[in-house]
């Protein structure tokens, strides 16, 4: 029996992202997060309640500023205590593991989906997904951008502006492009 392309996508299998059931999730998607970033300040249940129709799962204990944008949401899993700020981008064509206390400061870009290096076998619209790990109490800061497949310990803060490409062990202190360990905590 084939795979779907979802199948094949949470495989880290090459797949086709024009998929109809993947395209009704993006949309699903979509409208939930334009309804969350379009909310009042003054609404944090409502936007609690959106969240969870969006997430995979989420801990009791959540804050996440609009605006905020996903791919599916559905492959979105966070434990408690868990804290987005503005402008946070997550492409979830994988599932994306956050811990518990995990911190993400503005415009953090966490990015599970990835391309082929072969020109034409990109322009067949074939895209791949890797899964994106982040331990307990991790403080991601502002405008991080986390790649495909990579994993970060607990007790681990990222700096500010770091682009991870590689895993990161846990209690640390990591920064730079490409983010590196600078203390040992």
């Amino acid at each position: 029996m084939s795979q779907s392309e979802r199948e094949k996508m949470l495989a880290d299998l090459p797949y086709l992202a024009n998929d109809p059931e993947l395209q009704r999730m993006t949309i699903f998607a979509q409208n939930l997060f334009h309804t969350f970033n379009q909310t009042c300040p003054d609404e944090p249940e409502r936007r609690q309640k959106i969240i969870r129709q969006l997430f995979g799962s989420i801990g009791r204990s959540f804050e996440i500023k609009p605006p905020f944008y996903c791919d599916y949401g559905c492959h979105i899993f966070a434990d408690e205590n868990l804290y987005i700020n503005y402008d946070c981008i997550i492409l979830d064509c994988n599932k994306v593991y956050l811990g518990n206390n995990v911190f993400l400061a503005p415009r953090v870009q966490i990015y599970t989906a990835y391309h082929p290096l072969d020109p034409a076998i990109r322009r067949s619209g074939l895209e791949m997904a890797s899964p994106i790990t982040i331990g307990d109490d991790v403080w991601i800061g502002g405008g991080t951008i986390i790649c495909p497949g990579v994993s970060i310990g607990n007790n681990t803060t990222i700096g500010a502006g770091s682009i991870v490409t590689k895993d990161i062990p846990a209690n640390v202190v990591a920064v730079g492009n490409p983010c590196r360990v600078i203390k040992n905590l």
